[in-house]
């Protein structure tokens, strides 16, 4: 049954059917063909596995995110960052990653960055002579971190398939966030100054301190709603609550661009993210139901315990499983398959479940960055203008700093835990 479901939904894959429909369809498959389930079981995984308080953080949290971008948050914030690192050569190219990691602190989502953001950013470093398709490599590569820096929809998933806290994978998502940013900001400043790009970025940049202003509601949004968390004011999901109220106050009452009109098409945009979420999940939850079902994870969990005697050969085989798996599989769906199976023999081999759960969002993100299916290089080409094919020399390099930062994530776990471990002393 396995097999046929697997060979069945990489086959619809390759017919370019829609991933929700490609997983619930071999499922389906799978069940009729192999098992004796009532069909009916398949229409109540579908419901169960949508029942969870946590999973409700993921509509919100996209909520958040459009109202940020649709409330001029997003663009102060590129400001902000300007402001910042604005000043010297490649400057701007380094505020993208900056923008990039403060928006991501709220988001949630890595397309919702990349819209935001590369809206604004982009645009700005092709007037500044940034080559076209390094600028979208740039953003690409950046938004990642939407997933990487807590809160991540990713990390909820994982916390939910592998009853994980969640809590502590935000907390845990610090280190790897601010490893792969300052990775990505010392290169593009390298780069820059290799090429003899963004001698000019100095020019147009507002003073620190009126950015820091115009950016400070901003900016206060992620102190909010992580130390809201941190501090044990309110759980994960009831942040993404808070982080919408206080992205719909700012853009109204403070900012005021938020129209009826906006907030109409804001809302639009939400749902029809978030229901393709949400169905991906179902779907995924009922392909994970039955291959538990049929003792998948326990076969696979036993064959690998036997085939590695180490940790280090079942990450390193593991990394590169889960690399493949990433470039042509949605995020959402390889979590809520893989984690339930991987998780488990990862503890086997003395892997901390919250460091494997930030190993798995780091190298499942680079599916988004990489050909064919990933989202983020597909939305930063077309706020470019530009065809895929055009990026990928600029974006290959990019790819290289996330892997060198996965090794380090990998095999050193005081990067995920040394935050966790340090609130935990408290």
């Amino acid at each position: 049954m396995t097999a046929f479901m697997l060979t069945t939904m990489v086959l619809l894959f390759a017919l370019s059917v829609p991933i929700a429909i490609a997983i619930l369809g071999a499922s389906i498959g799978g069940a009729i063909l192999f098992t004796s389930l009532n069909p009916l079981v398949v229409a109540q995984r579908l419901v169960a596995t949508l029942d969870s308080f946590p999973l409700l953080a993921i509509p919100f949290f996209i909520l958040a995110g459009n109202l940020m971008e649709a409330g001029g948050i997003s663009r102060r914030l590129v400001e902000f960052a300007k402001s910042v690192v604005g000043g010297v050569q490649g400057g701007l190219a380094c505020s993208c990653v900056l923008t990039c990691m403060i928006f991501a602190s709220v988001s949630g989502s890595s397309i919702a960055t990349t819209f935001a953001i590369g809206a604004i950013i982009i645009p700005a470093m092709i007037r500044h002579g940034y080559p076209v398709p390094f600028a979208a490599a740039l953003q690409t590569t950046s938004a990642e971190l939407g997933v990487i820096i807590p809160p991540s929809i990713p990390m909820i998933l994982y916390g939910v398939s592998a009853e994980v806290s969640i809590g502590d994978l935000f907390v845990a998502g610090i280190g790897p966030g601010l490893l792969i940013g300052g990775a990505l900001i010392i290169f593009v400043f390298a780069t820059c100054l290799w090429n003899g790009w963004g001698k000019a970025d100095g020019e147009g940049r507002m003073p620190l301190w009126p950015s820091l202003l115009q950016a400070s509601w901003g900016l206060a949004m992620p102190v909010i709603v992580l130390g809201g968390i941190y501090r044990g004011i309110f759980t994960p999901t009831e942040a993404s609550v808070v982080a919408v109220i206080y992205a719909l106050f700012v853009g109204v009452v403070i900012y005021r661009t938020i129209t009826l009109s906006a907030l109409i098409g804001v809302l639009r945009r939400s749902v029809i993210s978030s229901s393709v979420i949400m169905f991906i999940i179902a779907a995924a939850g009922v392909f994970s139901f039955l291959i538990t079902r049929a003792g998948v994870p326990a076969t696979i969990g036993a064959w690998l315990v036997e085939m590695f005697s180490g940790p280090v050969g079942f990450l390193l085989a593991v990394n590169a499983v889960l690399f493949l798996v990433g470039m042509f599989i949605e995020t959402s769906a390889a979590i809520i398959v893989l984690a339930p199976i991987l998780a488990p023999v990862a503890a086997q081999f003395g892997v901390n479940p919250v460091q494997f759960g930030l190993i798995m969002i780091v190298n499942l993100a680079m599916g988004m960055i990489t050909p064919p299916f990933g989202v983020n290089l597909f939305a930063a080409c077309q706020v470019a203008g530009i065809s895929i094919d055009k990026i990928i020399g600029y974006l290959i390099p990019f790819v290289i700093v996330i892997i060198a930062c996965l090794a380090v994530v990998t095999f050193v776990p005081e990067v995920s835990l040394f935050f966790l471990n340090v609130l935990s002393s408290r």
